[in-house]
């Protein structure tokens, strides 16, 4: 297993893993009218964020089986603020859940990030995920809604977590968001 930086040339790569796994990762917790909805929009890589050097994927024999990251920036756009950040778009390949993956990447990400100077990372995480994040450290489970084009709300978890503590050493979950 290799985790590096995303480029340009891993844009159809990342692109091709949300569009296999999202929709087999999120179908038994959002009913099929939402994901006929959200899916052509949440499961397209986004290549500024591909580009951004804070966005990773984890290789294992040369082929992408997770990616995310992190932002400065929250989804959608909305203002930075000092000192947290936001994990970013986190996908695992869904024949590939609960090999660690998904975990070694999220505490490269959450590493990385403190070490960028990050005190405070925030999660909109899926509703199939919430476990994992949970695991991973988050707390502060709240419902809401990611608007994701005019009309169409998504059901999200804002969740976060302080990075000043040790990440937990194991994770006993599914490995994916």
């Amino acid at each position: 297993m290799h985790i590096r930086p995303t480029t340009r040339r891993d844009i159809a790569a990342v692109d091709v893993l949300l569009a296999d796994s999202y929709p087999a990762l999120l179908k038994a917790d959002y009913p099929p009218s939402m994901l006929v909805l959200a899916l052509p929009l949440i499961s397209r890589a986004q290549p500024k964020l591909v580009m951004s050097g804070t966005y990773y994927g984890v290789f294992d024999d040369g082929v992408l089986v997770a990616a995310g990251g992190w932002t400065y920036a929250a989804p959608g756009g909305a203002r930075a603020e000092a000192n947290i950040a936001h994990i970013r778009h986190v996908v695992t390949d869904h024949h590939k859940t609960r090999r660690g993956y998904g975990t070694a990447l999220m505490r490269h990400i959450l590493n990385e990030a403190q070490a960028g100077g990050v005190q405070y990372m925030a999660c909109q995480s899926t509703l199939t995920a919430a476990p994992y994040y949970r695991a991973m450290g988050f707390e502060g489970e709240r419902e809401i809604s990611v608007p994701l084009r005019a009309g169409i709300e998504f059901p999200a978890i804002s969740m976060g977590r302080r990075l000043d503590g040790p990440l937990p050493p194991t994770f006993k979950g599914g490995d994916h968001e």
